[in-house]
């Protein structure tokens, strides 16, 4: 396991990073959903919210973004104002799709990465990557 922990001050605007690869697998999931805690309890942020947007990007790089052999990367970028989960995968060909309850068992948690976070989205790329991000605003 690697990881990178920075903290940039640019014209009275800090940014702080935390990035960390892990296993592809239900235990580098909830590892990455405790280490993103235990980062933005350090940095004096809410945690509550981030961790159930965390696992449940976690948890489908370890399930649908999946490809044996090969690690998925988690980085929090915080600035005063937004914080930045992104979550790469090497299944840049497997989307995610949101479903509503009741469809099928797949694409539900993203409802509640939909309801926790202000914006979310995907990143193609470099292939065979993609990057599923979310972000969350913080009380100004």
């Amino acid at each position: 396991m690697s990881y990178v922990n920075q903290e940039i001050t640019q014209a009275d605007t800090t940014v702080r990073q935390f990035s960390v690869q892990l296993s592809a697998t239900r235990r580098g999931a909830r590892l990455a959903r405790l280490l993103a805690t235990e980062q933005l309890r350090s940095w004096g942020l809410p945690f509550e919210s981030t961790a159930h947007v965390v696992a449940e990007l976690a948890a489908n790089a370890a399930l649908h973004g999946r490809v044996p052999g090969r690690d998925f990367r988690l980085a929090l970028t915080a600035t005063e104002r937004t914080l930045r989960i992104e979550v790469t995968d090497t299944r840049g060909d497997r989307l995610p799709v949101t479903r509503q309850p009741g469809d099928d068992e797949s694409g539900r948690g993203l409802i509640l990465v939909d309801a926790f976070a202000d914006r979310w989205g995907v990143t193609p790329g470099p292939e065979p990557r993609k990057t599923v991000w979310a972000e969350i605003d913080l009380a100004p």
